[in-house]
């Protein structure tokens, strides 16, 4: 919502003021995923170096987004909702991590081309911890031409 470039870079800087290593991928623009908008979407990943611990990783992020001025991200019935920035952790090394607050991988990287286009660009040869996939094998498997033997 609103100025998308300008809410992804504040994003971008703010996240990497608070590491000690920050890449980013590409810009990818999507159609919103998991419920109808007008809006599309700006989407980067970020390769992050951090001493922080996957949780303290979650809360900063949360505060950037809440520093944003970004809203929750679902509305008041539980459906997905606009925002100006929305934050995931989308991996972390070859972890896996299943808590009430913090699920990774995330639940649903091998469904959504906007996590995993930028995945192939920043870290090709990571392995999904339960699968073994790459980035890229999930994407031919997203896009219908799965090309594992």
């Amino acid at each position: 919502m609103g100025d998308r470039r300008d809410n992804l870079y504040r994003a971008v800087v703010a996240i990497a003021a608070g590491v000690e290593q920050c890449v980013m991928s590409s810009i990818v623009e999507s159609e919103p995923w998991g419920f109808e908008s007008e809006n599309r979407f700006l989407n980067v990943g970020l390769h992050v170096v951090s001493g922080m611990t996957p949780h303290g990783m979650l809360r900063h992020l949360q505060a950037i987004e809440r520093r944003l001025g970004s809203a929750s991200h679902r509305d008041e019935h539980g459906n997905y909702a606009d925002r100006l920035v929305d934050i995931d952790i989308v991996a972390i090394d070859d972890r896996i991590i299943d808590t009430a607050t913090l699920s990774v991988p995330h639940p649903h990287l091998a469904e959504r081309d906007f996590f995993l286009i930028p995945m192939v660009e920043l870290a090709p040869d990571w392995r999904h911890p339960v699968t073994g996939l790459t980035a890229a094998q999930m994407l031919e498997m997203l896009s219908g031409n799965p090309s594992l033997s």
